[in-house]
């Protein structure tokens, strides 16, 4: 067992971790590509999260709409293979997900890009993990707000990782979003190449964890309209339940599974509502700091 596989099955506690912490569990991958999220959180993690931000709740308006000033890094090994026009069609994608243009409910998210940075670095380029602290240091832009996503090249079993919301306070300048570059729209990633891994990890980026979170035993995702499933969805299949104990089928279509890119389509309201209140709490620099 080598040390990163070893490390993926160490429970990590609430508090937000360190930046190689948070690097190395998105190592975390199985014999096919996956959208790795920052880690799996253990049940009391989620009910944490959920109890802190109600309290920061209390008194603060939660917004209807949102829109993310988005910040774009595209990095490259000499030859540039991701264009401002690729770049465009993720920031379509996005904005046609939350809007729920492929199903599901319009989260009232959009993304406004705000810039298109390019840097040759072949260290960052190969390994945007490892190296996650020296690109961000030197490249992130803005404050809490400000979506800082990473355009770079991972292995072939991972497809990206992203920081929390509530991380933000304590290492805000590793705040942001890493990506494949193969996973943009028309991208080589066979059956992730759709874009939905930029949605799926920019929804952790507004502070949802994976549908799978915690298995059948409650508190599940911390959504209520999100069925609870055992385990990860692989490929496309049709009515996976995987916890007949509770009702509904599992949510192999939402954007917060592992499922191909083809069989993705939606967020639910809880979803959405979610997104708003981490927004308001965490992410909306006109809030007062709690």
């Amino acid at each position: 067992m080598t040390a990163v596989s070893l490390a993926c099955l160490l429970a990590v506690g609430f508090a937000p971790p360190p930046p190689t912490e948070a690097a190395q569990a998105s190592r975390c991958a199985g014999h096919v590509p996956r959208r790795t999220g920052p880690r799996s959180p253990k049940p009391e993690d989620v009910a944490k999260v959920l109890v802190e931000l109600g309290k920061r709740l209390a008194g603060v308006t939660t917004p209807t709409q949102v829109t993310v000033p988005t910040r774009v890094h595209v990095i490259t090994r000499g030859e540039r293979k991701v264009t401002d026009e690729d770049v465009k069609a993720q920031i379509e994608v996005l904005n046609s997900a939350y809007g729920g243009t492929y199903g599901g409910v319009d989260t009232g998210v959009r993304f406004r890009l705000d810039g298109i940075s390019v840097t040759d670095n072949a260290l960052w380029f190969n390994d945007p993990v490892g190296n996650e602290r020296l690109m961000k240091v030197a490249l992130h832009q803005g404050g809490a707000d400000t979506l800082n996503l990473y355009i770079a090249q991972l292995s072939e079993q991972m497809l990206g990782f992203a920081s929390y919301p509530y991380w933000y306070h304590e290492a805000p300048r590793l705040d942001g979003v890493v990506i494949d570059w193969r996973s943009l729209p028309g991208g080589a990633m066979t059956n992730y190449n759709r874009g939905f891994t930029g949605v799926h990890e920019i929804g952790h980026w507004l502070g949802l964890f994976h549908t799978f979170e915690n298995g059948c035993e409650l508190p599940g995702d911390g959504i209520a309209d999100t069925p609870m499933e055992a385990r990860p969805t692989e490929a496309c299949p049709a009515d996976k339940d995987s916890c007949a104990q509770h009702p509904g089928l599992d949510p192999a279509h939402n954007f917060m599974d592992y499922a191909h890119d083809k069989c993705m389509s939606e967020f639910t309201p809880g979803q959405a509502e979610r997104m708003h209140q981490m927004w308001a709490v965490y992410r909306n620099t006109t809030t007062p700091a709690a």
